[in-house]
């Protein structure tokens, strides 16, 4: 089987950084909002879903110009990819009792397949960046929404009728 040629591991590139991390930075941002006013979609979804989508394209992009693009249609991998994740997603996100449950999972399962797309087409840098990126979001962050969680419990009941 021939592949294209990989990225090598030890090259971290500053413009890759710099389109992820500011990705990242305004994901948060939008997010932000969003977590303030109380909405399921929160810091870690936007973060993630705009990295996401910053990593796939930079991955179609880099795969794109590392192929023989003439003889075949990259972009049929991120439809499909991207359809199979809408439809896991969709199933994933649940609505009980008032709250929207689950769009950080759905989101981060996006992220796992552009990752896992990046890693088969030998993108290292792509890689190393999105994990370590991802993994902040994720865990590091979980303090802003427990925080903002811990204030919307703290709302006086609205009194009955």
């Amino acid at each position: 089987m021939e592949l294209n040629a990989p990225t090598l591991a030890g090259w971290l590139d500053s413009d890759l950084l710099s389109r992820l991390g500011i990705a990242s930075c305004l994901g948060l941002l939008l997010g932000l909002d969003r977590e303030l006013r109380g909405h399921a979609a929160g810091v870690r979804t936007h973060g993630i879903v705009c990295f996401t989508a910053s990593a796939m394209t930079i991955s179609a992009i880099g795969l794109w110009n590392s192929t023989d693009a003439g003889r075949l249609d990259l972009l049929r991998i991120y439809e499909a990819t991207g359809a199979f994740i809408g439809i896991i997603g969709a199933g994933l996100i649940v609505f009980s009792r008032g709250q929207v449950h689950n769009l950080t999972t759905a989101a981060h399962l996006w992220l796992a397949a552009t990752i896992g797309i990046a890693a088969g087409a030998g993108q290292w840098p792509l890689v190393v960046i999105a994990s370590i990126i991802s993994l902040v979001m994720l865990t590091l962050l979980r303090f802003v929404e427990d925080k903002t969680a811990d204030r919307h419990l703290e709302k006086p009941e609205r009194p009955d009728c």
